[in-house]
C-alpha cells in the first residue's frame, strides 16, 4: 500500500534548496522530479514579489556561478516568475537524490529558506529506504505526518487544503477578495494575517488549484 510523508527541512539541509535560497526574496515551488538515465532532473517555478526581468537573470546567474555541477534551462515565463529545469550532470548524494532512489513521487513541494515536502512512496519499504538514506548521510528533516493512500481519499474529500490555504481563502471571500471589482488587495490580506504578499497570492492559488483540480478534471474525464 502506497504511503505519504509530509516533511519539512531546511534549506542548509537541501543542497538545491540552499542554492535557490541565495538569489535573494525569492519563492520556489518543486513541480516534479524526473530520474532519467541515472541523473535527477528537477523542474522548479520561480516567483518574485520584484520586477521579474531584474530578479530573474540574476537567479539564472546565481545558479549557473554555483559550484554544483549542473544545468540550468529556462522553459516558460509568467508574469511574476518562471518555469525551470535543472538538470544534475552527476550523481548526487542529497535529499534529490534520496527521492530518485527510494522512487517517491514529489506532489508537492516549496519553500524559500525553509521547505515543505509531500511525496509518495510505493510502499512502507520504499519509506524506510528513504528514511535510511537520509540517516546515512546525517540529513535531517521534521516529519509533519504519514498517511496512507487510502486516508488520501479522505483528505481528498476535504480537497487536501492546509490550515494556511483555508484560512487564506476564506479571509479573500470574507473581505471579497473575489468580487468584481475586488473589494481588497494582496497587500491588505497579507498585512492582516501577518505575511507576505507572495506568501498570500501562493496560499490563494495553491489552495484554489487543489478545490478545482479534482472537480473540473474528474468532470472533464467522463
Amino acid at each position: 500500500m502506497s504511503v505519504i510523508l509530509e516533511f519539512t527541512i531546511r534549506s542548509d539541509q537541501f543542497t538545491l534548496g540552499h542554492i535557490l535560497s541565495e538569489a535573494g526574496d525569492m519563492h520556489f515551488e518543486l513541480e516534479r522530479i524526473v530520474p532519467t538515465g541515472g541523473h535527477i532532473m528537477p523542474f522548479v517555478w520561480v516567483s518574485t514579489e520584484g520586477d521579474p526581468n531584474e530578479d530573474l537573470p540574476r537567479f539564472e546567474e546565481n545558479i549557473r556561478e554555483s559550484n554544483l555541477d549542473l544545468e540550468l534551462l529556462a522553459l516558460d515565463r509568467v508574469d511574476d516568475g518562471g518555469l525551470y529545469r535543472i538538470e544534475w550532470k552527476s550523481q548526487t548524494q542529497g535529499l534529490i537524490n534520496g527521492l530518485g532512489e527510494s522512487e517517491a513521487t514529489v506532489l508537492e513541494a516549496f519553500g524559500d529558506g525553509s521547505w515543505t515536502f509531500r511525496v509518495r512512496f510505493t510502499d512502507h519499504d520504499k519509506l524506510t529506504d528513504f528514511h535510511n538514506y537520509l540517516t546515512d548521510r546525517d540529513i535531517t528533516i521534521h516529519i509533519i505526518r504519514t498517511y496512507t493512500f487510502a486516508e488520501e481519499g479522505v483528505r481528498r474529500r476535504d480537497f487536501g487544503l492546509t490550515n494556511e490555504q483555508r484560512e487564506a481563502l476564506v479571509l479573500a471571500l470574507q473581505r471579497g477578495y473575489f468580487n468584481t471589482p475586488s473589494e481588497v488587495t494582496l497587500d491588505e490580506l497579507a498585512e492582516e494575517l501577518g505575511i507576505t504578499k507572495q506568501a498570500i497570492s501562493d496560499r490563494i492559488r495553491r489552495g484554489n488549484e487543489k478545490m478545482l483540480r479534482p472537480l473540473l478534471l474528474s468532470s472533464a474525464a467522463r
